[in-house]
């Protein structure tokens, strides 16, 4: 038996293997984290304004960009609540998935605010999308796979799921899940297993156990770190942030 629910389409009927991988992950980006990059402050000028990041800031911003994931990205699909977009961005930014998607068709792009987003929006890009053909255009330019969250006969569990490869998730809203325009631009359907009573999770926790899959799949595939110093889009990438500094 099938369970649709709106906020993530979870099913709690069927098998799974869930892997609790959580904690090697983060103790993996601890061990090759340099030792010198421990502090997020700058050295600041007269009046307190910020100026060049210290050497520790610096490390911090290439280590991060050398972990960033850019063949994997989510898709917030008309999420109405803006707590609920951030706390997607966070994750995002955890992760390494360097650009989330924003597909608002009918309403508003959500006001994201610095403090809700512990000011990850600084970190994580946008794009903004306005119709379903021009984001799978777009996505599939990249080379993406796109997966969106639902539960039919032919959904797959997403610890059934090659997440090593470029893959792009659409996540629907809170109340109505992801819409049937969504589903037709997808390559496939996905679902969280479930065991309790409960038939769905909130959108933003249902985002971050899709995300920490695909992350515990490319740690053991050996794909943290993903980029190199030499890259262009790293330097590139690298003085955008230094100039939002």
């Amino acid at each position: 038996m099938f369970f649709r629910s709106s906020p993530c389409f979870c099913a709690n009927s069927l098998p799974a293997r869930i892997f609790p991988f959580f904690a090697l992950i983060h103790l993996h980006f601890v061990a090759n984290f340099p030792t010198n990059v421990s502090s997020n402050r700058v050295e600041a000028e007269k009046g307190n304004k910020p100026t060049m990041p210290t050497q520790r800031r610096l490390n911090r911003m290439k280590q991060v960009l050398l972990n960033r994931q850019r063949d994997l990205t989510v898709v917030c699909e008309n999420i109405h609540d803006p707590h609920n977009v951030s706390a997607i961005l966070r994750t995002c930014d955890a992760v390494g998935v360097p650009e989330v998607q924003l597909l608002y068709i009918d309403q508003p792009f959500p006001q994201l605010g610095k403090k809700s987003s512990a000011s990850a929006k600084k970190w994580v890009k946008t794009v903004k999308h306005r119709g379903y053909p021009e984001l799978r255009r777009y996505l599939k330019e990249r080379g993406f796979t796109i997966y969106a969250t639902h539960v039919n006969p032919q959904a797959r569990s997403i610890y059934d799921i090659d997440w090593k490869q470029p893959s792009a998730i659409i996540m629907g809203n809170e109340h109505s899940g992801v819409t049937d325009e969504a589903l037709a631009i997808a390559d496939a359907a996905i679902y969280i297993p479930m065991f309790g009573m409960v038939e769905s999770l909130n959108v933003s926790v249902a985002t971050a156990v899709i995300l920490y899959e695909a992350a515990r799949q490319r740690l053991v595939a050996g794909k943290y770190p993903a980029s190199t110093e030499d890259d262009p889009w790293f330097q590139e990438t690298l003085n955008q942030w230094l100039g939002a500094e």
